[in-house]
C-alpha cells in the first residue's frame, strides 16, 4: 500500500517537474582526524545566576522579543505541539497538560537535552516543572506565554546537578539558558518565526564525502555530478552521483545526534530524524542493515563504515550524545545513500522507510538524469522535497512519521 502511494506521489509530481524551471531546485558534525579516538570535550556546569549567551534573553543574540501570548483559543494556538516523549517527565501541576505544549524548536531541543540527561547520568530522566503558561503566572513578555521557555530538573531534584543540567542545555541547542534559580533552570529558544530558527537539513557544513579520486571534500562544497562514496541496494560500497541539495542553510545551528565507533573509529552526527542503517549484531549481512532514525540508534548496534579500501563493514556504536554545529546540507544521489565521515547513511528522512523514499524521489532523480547537472543551487529547501513532504502528510498516516520533528522527508 505504502509503496503505492510513493509511486503515485511521485506520478503526480512528475508532470510538475517537467514544468518546473531548471534552476528550481538528508545529515551530523564530527569528522575522525588520524586513527586514535578523540578525547570528549570537558563540560564546565553553569554558576548560580549564570546565563547563557551572556546578553538578556530576548536579544538577537539569545532567543530573541517577546511576540505576544498565545491562547488556547486563539489562531496561534496552533503553532504549539505536544510533547510525550516518555524520557521527560512533566510536572503538569494544573493536570491541563500545558507544561507539554510547546513551539517545535523548543520540543526538538527538550528532547535532545532528555538524551544527554540519561547519558549523562544513568537512570535519572529530565523534569519539566514549568512549560507553556496559559494562567498569567509570569512576568508581562514572558516567553513561557509562548511555548518558547521551560523550567527544567533533575528526575531526582538533586541541585548538585543542576549546574551540569544548564550547560547540557546550551549544549543541546537552547538559545538563552539561565541558571536562574536553585530550585530550577530556565531555558528557551527562538521563535518558530524567526529566520535563525530554521534548521534545514541533515549533515554540517564540514562532514565529509569521499570523492571518486579518494579526495574527501566538505558536504557543503559538493556538487551535481560529482560521485561519491555510497551503498548500492547489495550492501555492496559503490560511487554514486550527487543529483541536487534539498536542503542548504549555511547559517542553520540544528541540534545533532552524534554516533561513535572505536574500531574503526568513526564519528557522524546527524539530525534525529535522519535515516541509517543498524544491525543488532555484527552478522547480519550488509544488505540487511535496516534503515532507522538517528533518534533511535542505541549503544551497542552496528551501523557500516568504510574501512580499508572503501569497503563496507560493521563496528559498534560505543557513544550517542548531542550537540549543536554550524551549516544544514542535504545531498541527494542517485542510489539515496551516501557515505558521511566514514558511515554509511541514507539520504532520507522523517518516514522510516527507505525504499519508499527512494521511490517516492525518482521523478527528481529523472528529471535531473535528463536535464543535466544544475549549478548555483540557492539556499533553502528544494521545492519538490517540500511539496513531497506535504502531500505525504495528506496521504499518509501520522504514525509513519518520525515523532520527534516535522522537518521534510530529506531531514
Amino acid at each position: 500500500m505504502r509503496r503505492a502511494l510513493a509511486l503515485g506521489l511521485g506520478l503526480a509530481l512528475g508532470l510538475a517537474l517537467a514544468l518546473a524551471p531548471r534552476g528550481a531546485g538528508g545529515c551530523g558534525p564530527g569528522r575522525v582526524v588520524g586513527s586514535r579516538r578523540r578525547a570528549p570535550r570537558r563540560l564546565v556546569p553553569l554558576a548560580y545566576k549564570q546565563f547563557s549567551p551572556n546578553v538578556p534573553e530576548k536579544t538577537l543574540g539569545a532567543s530573541g522579543r517577546a511576540e505576544g501570548k498565545v491562547a488556547r483559543q486563539g489562531e496561534r494556538f496552533a503553532e504549539l505541539t505536544p510533547n510525550y516523549n516518555p524520557d521527560i517527565v512533566f510536572k503538569d501541576e494544573e493536570n491541563t497538560g500545558a507544561d507539554r505544549l510547546m513551539t517545535q524548536r523548543c520540543k526538538d531541543r527538550l528532547n535532545a537535552l532528555a538524551i544527554s540527561v540519561m547519558n549523562q547520568w544513568p537512570g535519572v530522566k529530565l523534569r519539566v516543572t514549568e512549560g507553556w503558561d496559559e494562567d498569567g503566572h509570569h512576568s508581562e513578555e514572558s516567553l513561557h506565554y509562548e511555548g518558547r521557555a521551560v523550567d527544567i530538573t533533575t528526575s531526582d531534584r538533586d541541585r548538585n546537578k543542576y549546574g551540569m543540567l544548564a550547560r547540557l542545555a546550551v549544549e543541546a541547542g537552547f538559545d538563552w539558558v539561565y541558571y536562574e534559580s536553585k530550585a530550577h533552570i530556565h531555558c528557551s529558544v527562538k521563535s518558530e518565526h524567526s529566520a535563525a530558527a530554521k534548521t534545514g537539513g541533515c549533515f554540517p557544513a564540514e562532514a565529509l564525502a569521499t570523492l571518486e579520486d579518494g579526495a574527501r571534500t566538505p558536504v557543503r562544497a559538493l556538487r551535481p555530478g560529482q560521485r561519491v562514496l555510497a551503498m548500492d541496494t547489495r550492501g555492496q560500497a559503490t560511487y554514486s552521483e550527487v543529483v541536487a541539495f534539498l536542503d542548504k542553510a549555511a547559517a542553520a545551528q540544528p541540534v545533532f545526534h552524534v554516533l561513535e565507533t572505536w574500531d574503526p573509529p568513526r564519528r557522524l552526527a546527524l539530525t534525529p530524524s535522519h535515516l541509517l542503517f543498524v544491525a543488532d549484531n555484527a552478522t547480519v549481512p550488509a544488505s540487511h542493515f535496516r534503515a532507522t532514525f538517528a533518534s533511535r540508534v542505541r549503544l551497542g548496534q552496528y551501523v557500516l563504515v568504510a574501512g580499508l579500501g572503501q569497503g563496507l563493514q560493521p563496528a559498534r556504536v560505543e557513544t550517542v550524545s548531542v550537540r549543536t554545529d554550524v551549516g544544514a546540507y542535504a545531498p541527494l544521489t542517485r542510489h539515496g545513500t551516501l557515505v558521511v565521515d566514514g558511515i554509511v547513511a541514507s539520504c532520507f528522512a522523517l518516514v522510516e522507510e527507505q525504499a519508499l523514499a527512494q521511490l517516492a524521489f525518482w521523478p527528481l532523480r529523472l528529471y535531473h538524469g535528463l536535464v543535466g547537472a544544475s549549478y548555483g543551487q540557492p539556499e533553502g529547501l528544494h521545492w519538490y522535497s517540500g511539496l513531497l513532504y506535504h502531500l505525504g502528510r495528506l496521504l499518509l498516516p501520522p504514525e509513519s512519521f518520525h515523532p520527534l520533528g516535522t522537518a521534510p522527508l530529506h531531514s
